[in-house]
This record gives structure tokens, sequence and C-alpha cells, in this order.
């Protein structure tokens, strides 16, 4: 139970923590007013319900402005049969009315009307919070795309065994930190050449990291030709999410980018047979995993590793590696 007082504004901080589900959340005849995900300010539109996909967090505004009494608070999954529904109250401080009668009916099971919300979440180009420039001031759609890489992940089967792959890769830890092999230049621990566009081949086992430009502009394309929705997570990023659509993507499908006030954040998610694009600058030296935030997903082997080079060696766009750093597997001895 959460109690609220009559008359008051709250921000709740609503995440998905699941492994494998979306979520929808919801509070009976109370609006959800969005102000910020993973980091980015919103523009402020209001919902009745809000699809939250794994590993997904939101800022919500609620304002106590209904007649005093208790309320459900409902988050119940998206997509599943049955569906299942994780069930609080909202008690206003003064209420003498007990929580009663139906649940708040959740949104159709049809993937549009989650498309449809997601589009509508985009960046406030007018908010400063914690940074010295407006949100607007950073023009990612006026920057020049400098590589292209589309990736589709997929379940599969390796040995007779489930998989999970990326472009037909299916990951699988190496015996030393792709970190400390890069760093102390190890050969054989992985291969740069992951594929930047599916191959429709059969899976395999391996360990391959996606090369990149250091200062580039990257566009990554999601492919999901699943029944499921596929959800992302991107280290040491944020991410413009300036597209999704059913069907196969082409480039033809950049007509429809949002190029001015896409939202950044980390995750994302792509709905069943669909695309989700994002535009990223690669100011981030290191190297990165991009994986499933679905946990079986990941765990068997669908996530990679991309790397963006240090140009020059220089401690100001990376840091030395640490005098205490644990070397492990070929690097020890180094």
């Amino acid at each position: 139970m959460m109690h609220l007082d009559t008359g008051k504004t709250y921000r709740l901080r609503i995440c998905n923590v699941g492994i494998s589900t979306s979520l929808n959340f919801r509070i009976a005849s109370h609006k959800l007013t969005v102000v910020e995900t993973e980091g980015s300010h919103t523009k402020q539109n209001s919902y009745e319900n809000l699809d939250i996909h794994v590993g997904q967090c939101y800022s919500v505004l609620v304002t106590c402005n209904q007649p005093s009494a208790d309320y459900y608070m409902v988050a119940s999954t998206r997509f599943t049969t049955p569906v299942l529904n994780g069930i609080g109250v909202v008690h206003y401080s003064n209420s003498g009315t007990k929580v009663s009668g139906p649940l708040p009916p959740g949104p159709t099971v049809e993937i549009g009307y989650s498309l449809n919300q997601f589009r509508t979440i985009t960046w406030n180009l007018t908010a400063n919070a914690a940074r010295p420039n407006p949100q607007g001031s950073f023009h990612y759609g006026m920057i020049n795309v400098t590589e292209t890489a589309v990736l589709e992940g997929a379940s599969t089967a390796i040995n007779g065994k489930q998989r999970y792959a990326v472009n037909s890769i299916s990951y699988v830890n190496p015996d030393t930190p792709l970190k400390l092999a890069d760093y102390f230049n190890i050969g054989g621990v992985f291969s740069m050449n992951f594929p930047r566009n599916p191959s429709g081949g059969s899976a395999f086992l391996g360990v391959f990291v996606l090369n990149t430009v250091y200062r580039g502009f990257l566009e990554l394309v999601f492919q999901n030709d699943e029944n499921i929705v596929q959800s992302w997570h991107i280290d040491g990023y944020t991410a413009f999410i300036v597209g999704a659509n059913g069907g196969k993507w082409t480039s033809a499908s950049r007509k429809e980018y949002n190029l001015l006030d896409a939202v950044a954040r980390s995750t994302l998610q792509v709905y069943p047979q669909s695309w989700t694009a994002v535009l990223m600058e690669l100011d981030n030296v290191g190297m990165w995993n991009l994986r499933s935030q679905i946990w079986e997903r990941q765990y068997l082997g669908e996530q990679l590793y991309f790397k963006v080079p240090n140009p020059d060696g220089s401690f100001r766009n990376e840091a030395d590696i640490p005098p205490n750093a644990l070397r492990c597997g070929r690097a020890i001895g180094h």
C-alpha cells in the first residue's frame, strides 16, 4: 500500500527489473505524466497506462486529484497468456473507503498500441537539468552517419542445444576478458570481423567484436523476425531511438526517422516482426557489451561486444589500466 496526500503531486520511478516479460503499469482513475527515462527528460505527455519493457525505467508524475479513496495500482504482463497481475493500493491519507471493484483494464494485446505509445515518448528540447546546455542543443539529426550495422537476434539450436545468436553468431565467454586481450594484444581470443548484416546462414559459436571508428556516428538497426518483444541494452552509451516499425528494415526506412527530438536512452525494445533503429556518437573509448536484456537469451549467446578504439593511445581518451587490475586467462604474466 502506498500512502499519498490529497492534492499533492508525486514522482514515481518505475522500473522493469524482470528477466523476460514486458509490463504495463497503471493506477485506477489517475494519469501518469512521463517526465524522464534513463536520464533523458521527456515531453510531459500523460497516459492512462504505460508499457515498460525489460530493463527500462521511467519517472512519472501522479497528482492525487481524485475523490479521497483507495485505488488499485497494477503491473500486468504484456503479450502473455494468461495475463499475470501484480496488485497494490494507492491510499489517500484521508480515505475512509476501501479499494473495491474490478482492476483498471489494461491496453489491448495489439502491438500497435504499444508501438504508438513508444513513438510519443520524445525528448524535451528545452530541459536543462544538471547539464550546461539544453538537451536540444545537440542536433544529432544533422550529423552524417559514418557506419551502419544491422543486427538480427534469433533463437537457434547448435549441436542440438538451445542457443541464441546475433547475425548467426552465438557468443561464448572467452578464457580471457576481451579488454585485457585487446590491451595486451593477445591473439586468438576474439575476432574483429563481426558481420554488419545478417548472414542467413547456420548459427555457430564464436567470440566476434564489431569494430568501429572513434568519433564516428553509428547507425544500429535491430531486426526482429520473431514473434516476441525483444529488449536490448547498450553499455557505455545512450543512443537516439530514431525509428521503429513493422516488417523488414531497408534504406528507405530512414525516411521515417525522427531526426529532431528522439529520446536518448541505453535500453530499447524491438517489437515482433519489426525493427528499431538508433543513432549514436562513438565518443567513449572502450570495449562495450551490447546484449539482450532477456536473461535466458543473453546467457545463451544473444550478445556481442563493439570496440571504440583509442586513436592515439592518449590517457585523455581512456585511462590507463589500473595497477591492481586482475590479469587472468592468457593475460597472466603481462
